[in-house]
């Protein structure tokens, strides 16, 4: 008997840890740790639980259920697995800094237990360490990690457990007697984890919701994904962040499909493929930085000579919290990730260079923000992608090119579809009125629409001071 421990992938199909285990009889678990819990948001507990639903359901359908407990794993894991009379323990890598310690901790207790364990790189395709400069070091500029990226082999996806090795419920029931804090098959709700439910519109979750936004994605969307992936009001994305921050679907199922959808075809359709397929690979170089470097999560990846002077005005976060700041694209950005738990990659961009460009609000603030509202809050990608506006990250946005939120607004929702649809009091106002919306004077933004606020601050001011903020703090005069 192999116990199988779920995590960051709560599925049964391409699952490489799961078809490990399933060499022999195989009882699922899933354990729900305080330490992780501790870090979570209501959006991403609400998908979790969904998520755990089907799968569950996923097992009872093979005959079996699933293990389900609260507490700390390198207390449960072991004591779960006596009880079930498990030779071996068998789960998939994870890369953050407290995963790790967690996982670090059930080994040791496994071994003190006498219980092989195995653990194996599934998340990505390419664990770290795999991928590294001549002299063997970890990329930190992306462009060159996705050239190996792209020329090393996938796998493909792993292969299902067949139903006859699954443990049926008595077997999973006999755990209960010993081990008191296991359940087969009950789920907490949101209240017995000390969440309430979010007051988002949280995605769909599961294995079958997750492929029907891959197989829509790549019946059309991703042969336009170059063209449209940075104009929000456009269908270009294919809105799978969430499915593989949690796993309800396989990072080789997504890239089978994105190949076969590549075949045959040519030119921009081809390129617009492999387009996509990069966005794949910068979630992985995110996860190899996270790895190497497991203090960017606190602390910036570049050293300055001197401390970032960070501004940190709490009206003015707090406003960019509100999506109340004046800057149209800004606010619809926000206002879209309070409704959704969801917020469009390029918007994102926008935002975070909003905060700490033009608000002088350290990006750590924002990541926060985006880790307790967003159902795809990644520790490795969101924190990339915050150090990378920031000017404080890896291959990061050169300090001196600064987003101007009007500019970006104009450029990537021209008919303001975007905006209006979250910014509602912009609803009856012409695009050219709302992307001239910091020049208009008081009286006139008074007129077209009294109760969406004027900017907060001036961009061009505030471009002058970040500049200068971080020319002091790389030890200019």
């Amino acid at each position: 008997m192999h116990l199988y421990w779920h995590r960051r992938d709560l599925r049964i199909a391409d699952n490489r840890g799961l078809s490990n285990a399933a060499s022999d009889d195989v009882a699922p678990l899933f354990v729900f740790d305080d330490a992780v819990l501790e870090h979570a948001g209501s959006p991403r507990v609400r998908y979790l639980l969904d998520a755990l639903a089907e799968l569950r359901a996923s097992y009872r359908a093979a005959g079996g259920d699933l293990l389900v407990a609260r507490g700390d794993p390198k207390t449960l894991v072991p004591e779960i697995a006596t009880a079930l009379g498990a030779d071996r323990v068998v789960w998939n890598e994870d890369y953050s800094g407290v995963a790790r310690d967690r996982d670090a901790a059930v080994r040791l207790a496994l071994d003190d237990a006498g219980i092989a364990r195995e653990s194996v790189h599934d998340a990505i395709f390419h664990p770290p360490g795999s991928i590294t400069t001549n002299a063997g070091d970890p990329y930190s500029v992306y462009t060159y990690f996705w050239k190996k990226w792209r020329d090393r082999e996938k796998p493909d996806p792993y292969p299902e457990p067949d139903d006859d090795v699954i443990a049926d419920v008595e077997t999973l029931q006999s755990v209960t007697q010993s081990v008191p804090d296991v359940t087969v098959g009950d789920l907490p709700t949101m209240a017995d984890l000390g969440f309430d439910e979010p007051t988002a519109d949280v995605i769909s979750a599961g294995t079958a919701a997750a492929r029907r936004r891959l197989e829509a994605f790549c019946d059309d969307a991703i042969y336009h994904y170059a063209a449209d992936r940075d104009y929000p009001s456009r269908e270009g994305t294919s809105k799978l962040s969430t499915d593989l921050k949690f796993g309800t679907i396989g990072i080789r199922e997504v890239y089978a499909a994105t190949a076969e959808a590549r075949e045959g075809v040519g030119g921009e359709r081809d390129e617009s493929v492999e387009e996509f397929q990069s966005q794949l690979a910068w979630r992985e170089f995110y996860t190899h930085v996270l790895r190497f470097n497991p203090h960017v999560v606190s602390e910036n990846y570049k050293e300055f000579e001197y401390d970032i002077q960070w501004r940190d005005d709490p009206a003015e976060l707090e406003a960019w919290k509100d999506g109340a700041t004046g800057y149209p694209i800004v606010d619809a950005g926000m206002r879209q990730l309070k409704a959704e738990a969801y917020m469009h990659n390029r918007v994102r961009m926008i935002v975070a260079s909003f905060l700490t460009k033009d608000l002088l609000c350290d990006w750590r603030h924002g990541y926060a923000h985006f880790r307790e509202l967003l159902s795809d809050h990644d520790t490795a990608n969101d924190n990339g992608g915050w150090q990378w506006a920031a000017s404080t990250g890896t291959d990061a946005q050169p300090y001196f090119r600064i987003f101007n939120p009007m500019t970006q607004g104009e450029r990537y929702d021209p008919d303001a579809e975007y905006i209006k649809q979250y910014v509602p009091e912009l609803e009856g106002v012409s695009a050219d009125t709302i992307h001239d919306w910091h020049e208009l004077s008081d009286t006139e933004r008074e007129r077209v629409a009294p109760d969406y606020p004027a900017p907060i601050v001036d961009h061009a001011e505030r471009r002058e001071m970040a500049l200068s903020m971080f020319e002091t703090a790389r030890g200019g005069d």
